[in-house]
This record gives C-alpha cells, structure tokens and sequence, in this order.
C-alpha cells in the first residue's frame, strides 16, 4: 500500500510513521517543515509538487493544520486549513487515491459541559473549530463525488504524549514547581486524546468498512480537572495541594507574567480561559464499535514517563 502522510513532520505525522515504521519505502512524508531528507516539502497553501502528483497512492493521511489556540490570526486558520483541504483533494483526484483519514477536531462541538458525542450538532466558536468543520464537509465532497472512496474522519481532543509542550505537560510542570492553581471550579471535565491511543485508533478505523467512518478520540473516560491534577501529583509523587482561585485574579496572574517574561512565561492568559473551558467529550462509535481503549489518563501518564522520564 502507497500510503502519504501529509503533516508528516508533525507530532502526530511524526510518530505516526514511527507507529507504521518509517524505513518503509510506501509510505511518503510531506510537510511545510521539510528539514529532514525524507520529507518532501510542500505548504498546502499551493497546489502538491510534481513528485507527488506524478505518484499513486492508496491512502492519504491528512494532518496538515494551523492548530494552535492561542498563536495564530483569525484568518490563518482558514488559509491553511481550507485551502490545504482543498489541495490535498485535488492530489487525492489527480493520484487516483480512493480512501482518505482526515484528523479534524472537537474544536466543532465549541465549549461542552454536558456529556458530547457524535451526534450532536457542531457549535464551533472559534476561527480553528470553524475552519475545522468546513474541511470536513469538503472530504465528504470528495467521497461522495465517486463510488468506491473511503473516508475516515476522526475528532481527537488535543493530543499529548512525549515530545509533545502541550497543555498536559505545561500542567505536569506547573503542578511540579508549585504554581498551579484551578481556575475556577476543579469539577470541570476536560478531554484529551495520549498520542499512542490516538494511533492505535487509526490502526482501528482504517479497517472499518463503512464510506465514512466519523468518530471522536479522547480518553475514556473523560475526567474532571480536579481528578487529572490529582493524577498528576500521584504520578510526580507530590502532595501540596492545589488551590482553586478566581478566573479574575488566575487571569491577572498571567497576565502579569507574561508582560514579565513574554513566551517564557509559565502561564499564558489565553491559556488560562482556555484551560477553564469544559469539553466534555464522549467517544460514543469507538465505544459501540468495540475499540478498546488502551489508556485511561492515569496509565497514559504511566506509559509517558515509561518513554520520556526527562518529562517528569
């Protein structure tokens, strides 16, 4: 199998060709970040190079995003997030590919206290979630436009793991230094998808038989903040509790900081609404569909420091 995985050279690009092994000759690595021999450069900004039109490939995989919140302009989302889509479409038609994995985002349910799944109606609220959504009604342009092409789309949460500064481990360093705080109320559910258990999902949907296959992918089960700091601490080893402060002062706290030390500051303000925001996701088709999920928040954090204890 021909397999092209766009977004190659990032965190999930990257560790997805590690997961299928990287020295096989079928699979191609394409990215804008293309600093390493084995990556064919292409922004989808543009159309694909001639190297890839000028292949065949059975399956694309399609990571390739302006992603993160905060960092980017309102109309970078869209750029590259709409116009890539509609780039690596118009590769998939000229190459001959009939089947397509699409990773889009629970960025398209917006903010969700209440328990979430598949079938609810998408309320993006922000430039990514839009954007996000739009893309994968443009896929499913492409798969019904021909009899026979397969679409897999899948909504992770944001993705952690080892290599990865996201928000879990920006909390795990918080937590270890002693300047972590809730902001607000710790009962908050939040909902994060551990890079291996996100792989091994692909692995799972790829095999599914159904033209489009769409599912959320997050750790089952979704947990409150309170009890993934708890978490945390058992894993660092730390009992100092953590306090819960008002959104108003945690906020003016960053901000406060970050005038102090700019990017290196430990706490960003937008991070900080960010992280009060309930995302109450229920991987609901993985479930009914007898995927077995291989972490919960506690193992995944044991499974990580198995691989990264530099991390902890």
């Amino acid at each position: 199998m021909n397999i092209l995985i766009v977004g190659g050279a990032g965190y999930i690009g990257t560790k997805l060709a590690d997961h299928w092994d990287r020295s096989n000759r079928s699979m191609v690595l394409a990215d804008i970040r293309a600093g390493r021999e084995e990556v064919v450069k292409w922004d989808v900004r543009e159309p694909a190079p001639a190297c890839l039109t000028g292949a065949s490939f059975d399956l694309i995989i399609n990571l390739a995003a302006v992603h993160r919140e905060p960092g980017h302009e309102a109309h970078e989302y869209f750029e590259t997030n709409l116009r890539g889509a509609a780039h690596v479409l118009a590769l998939a038609e000229k190459t001959g590919c009939r089947k397509i994995l699409f990773t889009s985002s629970i960025a398209v349910y917006g903010p969700v206290k209440n328990p979430t799944s598949e079938s609810a109606l998408p309320q993006p609220k922000t430039p990514y979630g839009i954007s996000k959504l739009t893309a994968e009604w443009m896929h499913r342009t492409w798969q019904a436009n021909s009899p026979g092409r397969q679409l897999v789309i899948c909504r992770p949460g944001v993705v952690y793991g080892p290599g990865d500064p996201g928000n879990i481990l920006r909390m795990v360093r918080a937590i270890k230094r002693g300047y972590f705080a809730f902001p607000g109320s710790p009962a908050i559910r939040k909902s994060y998808a551990y890079i291996t258990g996100l792989l091994k999902s692909f692995d799972f949907a790829l095999e599914r038989p159904e033209p489009v296959f769409l599912y959320n992918y997050v750790e089952s089960p979704t947990e409150s903040l309170g009890a993934m700091v708890d978490h945390i601490k058992t894993a660092l080893g730390k009992n100092a509790p953590v306090f819960s402060l008002p959104l108003p002062l945690l906020e003016a706290a960053a901000v406060a900081l970050h005038a102090c030390f700019g990017q290196r500051s430990p706490i960003h303000p937008a991070r900080v609404r960010k992280l009060r925001t309930a995302t109450h996701i229920i991987p609901q088709t993985l479930a009914e569909c007898g995927f077995r999920f291989p972490y919960d928040f506690a193992t995944s954090l044991k499974h990580w420091r198995s691989l990264a204890p530099e991390d902890f």
